[in-house]
């Protein structure tokens, strides 16, 4: 194997992390139970009359309720414009939180993040193109062998739409910063970088484990996509690439071709993605098309190149 050891790793070789991977991953789940009330907070208390409105309905009908079905309605508040952009937008806490982390809690510099100036802008763009890339390829892919078909919406409101494209724009560096700038390179400056590539990849993989449609093919491909951005990022050695993938990602996933991100729901979107095919693997189901064999394909051929 080629060997991996990019500045950003050498950079988290200086911190005082603990040479014990156990600790360094007690330590990661700690900071994200802060992330995720800090993010969640606000969405929270502007959501829960609704939902408690919802589950009181079903429950006066007579209707039993399990963790599913909350989940479902849950999920359906949350996806209303006003909640799932201020959902977006919280998730600057996990930016936030992870540099924090890093930079006092662990006393490494941003450059261990690959937070570097040089070139950011570029690979920042290069990165959105890489990631329109892969979603369209995955998309119109399954538009091609006829298992979904895309229509144009009507009464498209756009205005909304760029609020949820700045929203994924802090979404996907959001993600980013946690699982690669803070997980991936705490363990790559003290553990093998493999190591580090597929912890990193397989707890992005995992935090999805409670959305809709969540099955085998999704932990694998999400797994993939975890490998993908690590190696992209390793690649160019700095975060800002794999953030913009991300990020487009999402958004002409959800907004743009108008499917359901991770499970999560419709937003509003340009063009609407139907399933014309009653398979899982082909469709992705509940989850997604980043549950489908397209996604697999794409990301497979995206870290060979890589």
């Amino acid at each position: 194997m080629p060997v991996l050891k990019p500045k950003m790793f050498k950079e988290s070789e200086k911190s005082n992390v603990s040479e014990n991977i156990i600790a360094n991953l007690l330590a990661f789940l700690l900071i994200m139970v802060v992330i995720l009330f800090a993010e969640a907070f606000i969405p929270w208390l502007m959501a829960k009359d609704a939902i408690s409105e919802r589950v009181n309905e079903f429950t006066e009908a007579g209707v039993s309720l399990d963790f599913s079905k909350i989940r479902d309605i849950s999920a359906a508040v949350v996806m209303e414009n006003k909640v799932f952009i201020a959902m977006l937008f919280c998730t600057a806490f996990g930016t936030l939180i992870s540099i924090f982390y890093c930079r006092f809690g662990e006393a490494r510099p941003l450059r261990s993040m690959g937070v570097v100036k040089r070139k950011a802008g570029i690979h920042y763009l290069e990165g959105a193109l890489v990631g329109a890339v892969l979603m369209s390829s995955i998309a119109l892919g399954s538009v091609v062998f006829k298992v979904n078909d895309i229509s144009l919406c009507k009464n498209v409101k756009y205005g909304t739409i760029l609020l949820i494209i700045i929203g994924f724009v802090i979404q996907g560096m959001s993600e980013e910063f946690i699982f690669r700038g803070f997980l991936m390179n705490t363990i790559g400056g003290r553990h093998n970088p493999y190591v580090a590539i597929g912890v990193s990849a397989v707890a992005f993989s995992l935090a999805h484990f409670l959305n809709p449609g969540y099955n085998i093919l999704v932990f694998i491909n999400l797994t993939m996509f975890g490998v993908f951005a690590s190696l992209y990022m390793i690649a160019f050695d700095d975060i800002w690439g794999a953030c913009a993938i991300h990020s487009v990602w999402n958004f002409l996933q959800g907004s743009f071709y108008g499917i359901s991100v991770s499970g999560t729901g419709s937003v509003e979107s340009i063009f609407r993605t139907t399933a014309k095919s009653s398979s899982v693997i082909l469709t992705g189901g509940k989850f997604g098309i980043e549950g489908s064999i397209f996604t697999t394909i794409v990301l497979v051929a995206g870290i060979s190149v890589i």
